[in-house]
């Protein structure tokens, strides 16, 4: 009863197929008549759009009472993804470790990084950041390194000659602060006898600020 009343005989196709997009193979529609675009999972389907066989899916019609209408599905004796000898779900999140979530999907799994990949630059209270592993914790974290270590770099930074040669970098001054009188510029500098990046600033003047006018004798 559906067949007759959506297949018009003779077949009406295109003379140019459609292109489809990457995975989805051309197969007859539902009436066997026209060449389509296979639709692929979690696509909407009907008796016409059918689903790609060869992947394993139907067209699932348990969500269309909801008011979703139907889509492609795997069969429910379909396996999803197999990792580590064990088969999830498709469409089931999982994490192998605490230190990544993955989801099966379309017969294979995507995964995301669960700790945080962030980079710590020095700090003057935190002048040596070094990531280790933390016992009990799955993420590694930055810690700073002991105040001995710290005064035995500081007592080699403060000697005269430094134990890598030191190459001087520097921007541009800035613009005066002030429009007229006395100002301050900055720059960033390495030009110190640590050889370390800092804030530099100098006095300047564009040009001296106008008297103001004298007022009236009363």
């Amino acid at each position: 009863q559906v067949c007759a009343q959506l297949c018009r005989r003779p077949c009406y196709c295109p003379w140019v197929p459609p292109r489809c997009p990457r995975g989805s193979p051309l197969v007859l529609d539902g009436c066997g008549c026209c060449k389509i675009c296979a639709r692929r999972l979690g696509e909407p389907c009907d008796f016409l759009h059918v689903c790609d066989q060869s992947q394993g899916l139907v067209c699932d019609y348990s969500t269309a009472s909801a008011g979703t209408g139907a889509t492609c599905n795997f069969e429910d004796d379909e396996e999803g993804c197999e990792v580590n000898g064990r088969v999830y779900r498709d469409g089931e999140v999982f994490q192998p470790s605490c230190k990544i979530q993955c989801q099966c999907l379309d017969g294979g799994f995507n995964c995301i990084p669960l700790c945080q990949e962030d980079v710590r630059l020095p700090t003057p209270d935190c002048p040596y950041p070094r990531r280790v592993e933390i016992p009990g914790k799955c993420c590694p974290e930055w810690i700073c390194e002991a105040q001995d270590q710290h005064l035995l770099r500081d007592a080699r930074a403060v000697s005269p000659l430094l134990p890598y040669p030191c190459r001087e970098w520097g921007t541009e001054w800035s613009a005066c602060s002030a429009t007229c009188g006395v100002g301050f510029a900055t720059r960033v500098s390495n030009q110190n006898r640590y050889c370390r990046l800092e804030t530099q600033r100098r006095l300047c003047m564009v040009r001296p600020c106008l008297a103001p006018p004298a007022a009236f004798p009363a």
